[in-house]
């Protein structure tokens, strides 16, 4: 008889905690910082990005392993939204309203907006969004009758951002498949309609960190591509070191950090580290680890990528103990066999 599968500990489970706090606020982050320090064009187009890239990597993938390519188009694509940010800790809900329409709505707190970040968002940069993940399944599906409608968005200050996939009888010109028809309201869920997912705590605890996690895969590679390497690193530096002190309270009470001396803090490095699944070593003041899972296979990482990551660790350490500084003494992307971080 095989073994049981070993279930994840409570320190587990409570570092993947930490590791999605800091991973979501490091991409509202990032956003914000662009809105100020580059524009509202800028940042529009930062998300923009980001969510297209997402769509390129996780739409069609996830869509099949849903098992929702028996479905309508339009209620398949909504079904998917819903459950894809059901997992990842997302308020939203999914209510189809025939074969070729079906709402989604994305409720308050905003994940990706939460607290009062909410108030420093562009309409504009909402939009991008929607411009990249939501107006692109028609292409991705091969079916150029199928769009999307926003009819409320939160940062115009209406009480969700909703809208509805739907699939016309022509096909969509490029300015369709993304539209706006403010004067519709979309009808209420009714919760016991709404498809159930029987995941363990384990599952879901995790599901939520690579939710997370995902979004910095996809919003660094996108910095470096629009504002080049000098530009990405110093926007990801700033921004990192600031969600990292933010940060530090709530990831260290996840994962139970008492003392302020080197040793603890490495302790608490290499828990973030084996959190996004890379094993990390730990010799006093010292870690490695020789893999960097987060952007494994990605396309366009560059060094600025990662020194906008490893700020989150420096912000983090500021507030451990402000007069301990993190070393990087090795880097896999100059060409070592792991990556190394010395605390001094």
């Amino acid at each position: 008889m095989a073994d049981a599968p070993v279930k994840a500990s409570e320190p587990e489970l409570n570092a993947w905690r930490a590791s999605a706090e800091l991973h979501q606020r490091f991409l509202t982050g990032l956003i914000l910082r662009a809105v100020v320090f580059k524009g509202e064009a800028a940042a529009t187009e930062l998300n923009f990005r980001t969510f297209r890239a997402q769509h390129e990597e996780k739409f069609l993938a996830g869509y099949k392993s849903l098992g929702l390519s028996h479905l309508p188009p339009a209620v398949a694509c909504a079904q998917y939204i819903y459950l894809a940010n059901h997992v990842g800790g997302v308020k939203c809900e999914f209510i189809p309203e025939s074969g070729r329409k079906a709402w989604v709505r994305y409720l308050p707190p905003r994940w990706i907006w939460d607290g009062a970040a909410i108030c420093a968002v562009p309409n504009e940069v909402s939009v991008a969004f929607m411009r990249g993940f939501h107006s692109q399944v028609g292409v991705t599906l091969g079916n150029p009758n199928l769009g999307f409608v926003c009819t409320s968005i939160t940062t115009r200050v209406d009480p969700c951002l909703e809208g509805y996939f739907i699939e016309e009888d022509r096909p969509l010109a490029e300015n369709e498949r993304l539209r706006f028809r403010f004067d519709e309201d979309g009808p209420d869920v009714d919760p016991a309609k709404l498809p159930h997912v029987e995941w363990s705590e384990e599952r879901m605890v995790k599901a939520k960190r690579n939710y997370a996690v995902q979004y910095i895969r996809s919003i660094l590679p996108a910095a470096v591509s629009l504002f080049g390497e000098e530009e990405a690193r110093t926007l990801g530096q700033e921004t990192g070191r600031l969600i990292g002190m933010q940060c530090y309270d709530a990831t260290a009470a996840f994962i139970g950090t008492k003392s302020n001396d080197p040793q603890a803090f490495a302790q608490y490095l290499a828990t973030l580290l084996d959190a996004g699944g890379d094993a990390a070593k730990v010799a006093g003041a010292e870690v490695s680890t020789r893999t960097w899972r987060m952007m494994n296979g990605k396309q366009g990482v560059t060094p600025a990528c990662f020194d906008a990551w490893n700020a989150l660790f420096e912000g983090a350490l500021a507030v451990h103990n402000r007069h301990l500084r993190l070393e990087v003494t090795s880097r896999m992307d100059a060409g070592a066999d792991h990556w190394g971080w010395r605390i001094v």
